[in-house]
């Protein structure tokens, strides 16, 4: 294989390997294979032609991956199957030869598959990966025609046509009109990759999330932020118990909050992570006369259509409000519900806490008392449950999560007649030093009691804080006792990975919130302040038809500039015309370099030698490849020497 060809294939490896190492977080594991192995035989294939690939065979692995990728999938037509498919085609697709045909075909799929990563995550670390791709990808296509050039002009021309890219690309960001929603919008698996709280819950559920460290939301506040004790950002409310799960029921929906708020207000702006549901996470209770939300029966606020994007929302709390002090007859009814059947054992403990009282701030007061007595456990690993969960937890092993406990409080409370549920959602989150911001995860995840009391309403109760108070004063790394699996930056030897972190996270955001977030509204609101308040797709599409004309326009002024700046050999070839036609031989627009010294040489033929080396040379410079500097400055030497007479 030739220097120049070999050049070129290596760009390409590197743009396909590039372009497919981020896919294999998301590809089935043997394609993940398949795809390092094709790449690894093509790496060995550019110095050793027997490495490669026969077309039969590759003929063979194209359909057999294809039929592997159907049956793995169970159809072709979707995200992810497609993904694979384009995967496995791209890697095959360096196997088949070094033309200027096969290489555009590869460079193309490269540019489909970097636009795939965004199908996925829309990250800045996914959109710098991109870039390389897209740079790699693009100096593999130059090479095709800067053929002589060193690999380091090659790179500095692709980098220097993305740069031109870029006004063209912001141009289109700003103006293009904004279509809210995913990049990818099939039904099947359009939102198959988001994660977060579920509308059930069991043993171990809230255990496994809160072994991630993904962000949930983000909450940047007005003033300075709530204590940790008072964090609880209220998620699904689950009322139904089968002896096992809580699950919660359709809430109904109001304008406005079926409670008066009251006490101080707490301002935030809550940036969510998509999730799917409507779910907003806010503090409790939200204020009235929010925008965009909806108000639920059991005080959740919900967005008006499902999470599906990263979302911002401005919102207001009062946390001191009172809540459900005039409860209908059927919520009260449901909060008592339990199995006729099941857990005998903590049913006969309820009795005894409710013996000799009819309070239910009595029995609550003792409940509470007998999980600060009780030398529970907490820990994210906690023995597997069979049969009477909450007997089991109470009684047996004595350890659990937070679900255990908030699930065994409410069950002892309905037992004993108070009326009781499962709140589940986030507690606490840690602020980011760097900007400032609150930064909720997934191992923030939590579920705690409420408890309905005659004239008080409901009551928030925590069990976990009760057995484990750590677990709400200094967060979930404080509280899990030792040995016990955590996320890996909650390890203490992990500690200067944190602030690297904090950094990335308040970078990030600022991405989230001019990138990422750049919606329609942030779109309507810059245009307002333009003086466009209400321009339409078609205003938008004359401002980036004049807006990419300006910038046309100034683009090839530019070149033209540097065109004639920078190209000191045209400015050589230049001053030796000047001398010819000052003696009355000017070079014709038609005639080439080779024609006009050849039509010199005639006219002053006791300089023929010098100058037919003067025109072959800068033929040479010229057309054969990119021009030394030396060489360049050898020939405006000689230029300058020359005497025509």
């Amino acid at each position: 294989m030739k220097a120049e060809a070999r050049r070129t294939a290596l760009w390409l490896l590197g743009a396909a390997a590039l372009t497919v190492a981020p896919h294999a977080l998301h590809l089935p594991a043997w394609l993940s294979a398949l795809c390092a192995a094709l790449l690894a035989i093509r790496g060995i294939g550019l110095w050793h032609p027997r490495a490669r690939l026969p077309r039969l065979a590759v003929l063979v692995l194209a359909l057999t991956g294809a039929v592997a990728v159907k049956l793995h999938f169970g159809h072709f037509f979707g995200k992810d199957p497609g993904i694979a498919l384009l995967a496995a085609l791209l890697c095959l697709k360096l196997m088949e030869g070094d033309s200027a045909r096969d290489v555009r075909a590869a460079v193309l799929l490269c540019f489909f598959l970097q636009l795939g990563l965004f199908f996925y995550n829309q990250t800045m670390g996914i959109a710098l990966l991109a870039l390389g791709g897209t740079l790699l990808a693009t100096v593999a296509l130059l090479s095709l025609h800067l053929v002589a050039a060193p690999p380091a002009m090659q790179l500095r021309t692709g980098a220097l046509l993305l740069g031109q890219a870029l006004p063209f690309m912001l141009v289109l960001f700003i103006l293009f009109p904004r279509v809210q929603g995913p990049l990818w919008g099939l039904p099947a698996d359009a939102y198959s990759a988001v994660s977060g709280l579920s509308d059930s819950m069991s043993p171990g559920t809230i255990s496994q999330l809160s072994l991630s460290d993904a962000i949930a939301f983000r909450a940047e506040f007005a003033g300075e932020p709530p204590p940790a004790a008072q964090r609880y950002w209220r998620g699904p409310v689950l009322n139904d118990f089968d002896g096992r799960s809580w699950r919660a029921r359709r809430p109904a929906l109001a304008g406005e909050p079926a409670y008066t708020p009251s006490g101080p207000t707490l301002a935030y702006r809550l940036t969510l992570e998509a999730h799917n549901p409507r779910w907003l996470l806010a503090l409790d209770y939200a204020d009235r006369g929010l925008s965009g939300v909806r108000y639920a029966s059991d005080f959740q606020l919900l967005a008006e259509q499902p999470v599906r994007s990263r979302s911002r929302f401005d919102l207001r709390s009062r946390p001191d409000s009172l809540v459900g002090r005039q409860e209908s007859t059927a919520t009260l009814t449901a909060a008592l519900a339990l199995p006729a059947t099941g857990n005998p054992r903590a049913r006969a403990l309820a009795a005894e806490l409710a013996a000799g009282t009819d309070s239910p701030r009595a029995v609550l007061e003792r409940t509470v008392a007998h999980f600060r007595g009780g030398a529970y456990a907490y820990t994210l690993s906690p023995q597997l449950l069979a049969g009477d969960s909450v007997d089991g937890f109470l009684f047996d092993s004595r350890e659990g999560f937070c679900e255990h406990f908030a699930s065994a409080f409410v069950f002892l409370m309905r037992a004993a007649g108070v009326p009781a549920r499962v709140v589940t959602g986030y507690q606490g989150g840690q602020i980011n030093p760097v900007d400032g911001v609150l930064v909720v995860r997934q191992s923030d995840a939590h579920a705690w009691a409420e408890v309905w009391l005659p004239g008080e309403g409901w009551q928030r109760v925590d069990p976990t804080a009760a057995a484990v108070p750590q677990r709400i004063e200094a967060g979930l790394g404080d509280a899990i006792r030792a040995g016990d699996p955590r996320p890996l930056l909650m390890r203490p030897q992990f500690s200067w990975l944190v602030q690297f972190r904090h950094r990335w996270e308040a970078i990030s955001n600022h991405w989230n919130q001019w990138v990422l977030g750049y919606n329609p509204d942030r779109q309507r609101e810059l245009l307002a302040g333009l003086g466009l308040a209400q321009a339409d797709w078609r205003t938008l599409g004359v401002m980036m038809s004049a807006a990419a004309a300006l910038l046309f326009a100034a683009l090839l002024g530019w070149a033209y500039r540097q065109h004639r700046r920078q190209d000191p050999l045209d400015r050589a070839w230049a001053a030796f015309c000047r001398k010819s036609a000052s003696r009355g031989l000017p070079r014709q627009p038609w005639e080439g370099p080779l024609d006009y010294g050849r039509r010199l040489v005639h006219a002053f033929p006791g300089q023929a030698a010098e100058l037919e080396r003067i025109a072959q040379q800068y033929a040479q410079l010229r057309y054969r490849g990119p021009a030394g500097r030396s060489d360049v400055r050898a020939l405006s030497e000689r230029i300058r020497r020359l005497k025509l007479r």
